[in-house]
């Protein structure tokens, strides 16, 4: 690896960051203290801070020393999870039900380990601006900096994010052109039919037994109408009904989770989805209520970006070590809405497999919103010298 000197002797004090951060999860708008602690870090480094963007946002903008030039925007996520972590070392959560078992503590202590390079060493043209994000999980928090005018007051002219990827190599990367995560979506639908004494079904309408067949026939959307060569999940997660065994109820409720690569075969599901409610329902003398909520767009990454951030990466860790066709997940990412509005890479970084764990973790998987997990601090020193030969070579390259 072609690391940092500079970034390697800091990267203990910046493992003692993502530490603090993790011993202090927050939920989505509520990243108060790690707003602070992220402001302060920057104000002390001579970064110029914004606050207040998409509600607990942080925004850092450093200028180089040789004038004007483009604008790069790295983003890093705040928030923690509704979790309650099962590890008891010493940086474990401190606040009941909260953790960090996504590593956004390491993303956040990584970007801010970059900011603090750049600011002393800021021998570049243009301009880096530093964006750290709140309420990405289930919050939209991208999305909400960008109504707050992230991208007007901070034009950027290409924008970065990262995420560590448990079960990738230790410091290895991953990325691929076009949909790398999956749009996230979910529907509800309420059946209502006629309740009445299960011994004498034929004077109800029976939501239940309606609700069993939308079940299954959603299951055809998938493969029967859309084609065997889109990639999408449907998944029936929640079917609530009734409260007592000699009782047909007048309603039963049916929920679950959408996830496609592109927004052409989202279009099609719902549709079909509403259409195959309404008629299996109306077939059974019931009604069909239902509500289909988009809440991420698929993560696509733009091919320009996606060259120049993998010749980055090779030269960082050597191009053996870098998978530039890895494959989708349909997991979903709010980062997806900054790639809608400006040019942009997302890359994965190998978290490897869970041997980095000290003493005190739990028993389960080192895996995303597992509470054994724990963010691996060997990949610090690897995350900032990505963020910082990216922005140099970007705002030396435009």
């Amino acid at each position: 690896m072609h690391l940092l000197p500079e970034i390697i002797e800091s990267t203990e004090a910046i493992q003692d960051i993502r530490r603090n951060i993790h011993a202090h999860p927050e939920l989505r708008f509520e990243e108060n203290r790690t707003a602070d602690l992220v402001a302060e870090a920057l104000s002390s480094w001579g970064i110029s801070v914004f606050r207040g963007m998409g509600k607990t946002g942080v925004v850092g903008r450093l200028d180089g020393d040789l004038g004007p030039g483009k604008m790069i925007g790295l983003r890093a996520d705040m928030d923690a999870l509704p979790l309650q972590e099962h590890n008891n070392f010493a940086h474990a959560s401190l606040n009941p039900g909260k953790m960090h078992a996504c590593g956004h503590d390491g993303h956040t202590a990584m970007l801010l380990g970059a900011a603090q390079y750049l600011s002393n060493n800021r021998d570049f043209k243009g301009t880096v601006i530093f964006i750290f994000q709140p309420a990405e999980e289930g919050g939209a928090g991208a999305r909400e900096m960008i109504k707050d005018g992230l991208f007007t007051q901070f034009p950027c002219d290409a924008v970065f994010g990262l995420h560590n990827w448990p079960g990738l190599g230790e410091g290895h990367f991953g990325v691929t052109a076009g949909p790398m995560m999956a749009s996230s979506n979910a529907f509800e639908i309420t059946i209502t039919g006629r309740g009445g004494h299960a011994a004498l079904p034929h004077n109800s309408a029976d939501p239940v037994l309606t609700g069993a067949q939308v079940v299954l026939a959603l299951q055809s959307i998938i493969t029967r109408n859309k084609r065997p060569v889109d990639a999408a999940v449907l998944s029936v997660t929640q079917f609530h009904a009734g409260e007592t065994s000699n009782v047909i109820p007048d309603s039963a409720f049916i929920g679950g989770t959408v996830r496609t690569f592109t927004l052409e075969v989202l279009d099609l599901i719902e549709q079909r989805l509403r259409e195959i409610a309404h008629s299996v329902a109306s077939a059974f003398d019931c009604q069909a209520d239902i509500r289909f909520s988009r809440n991420y767009p698929p993560l696509i990454n733009h091919e320009t970006e996606v060259e120049f951030a993998s010749e980055v990466m090779s030269e960082l860790v050597g191009k053996q070590n870098v998978d530039t066709s890895i494959d989708p997940t349909m997991g979903a990412e709010d980062f997806a809405f900054m790639l809608l509005e400006k040019p942009g890479c997302y890359v994965f970084l190998g978290n490897g497999d869970g041997d980095h764990r000290s003493v005190g973790h739990g028993m389960g998987p080192c895996h995303l919103h597992n509470p054994s997990y724990d963010f691996n601090d060997a990949l610090i020193p690897v995350g900032v010298s990505y963020w910082v030969k990216l922005a140099q070579r970007y705002l030396e390259k435009n």
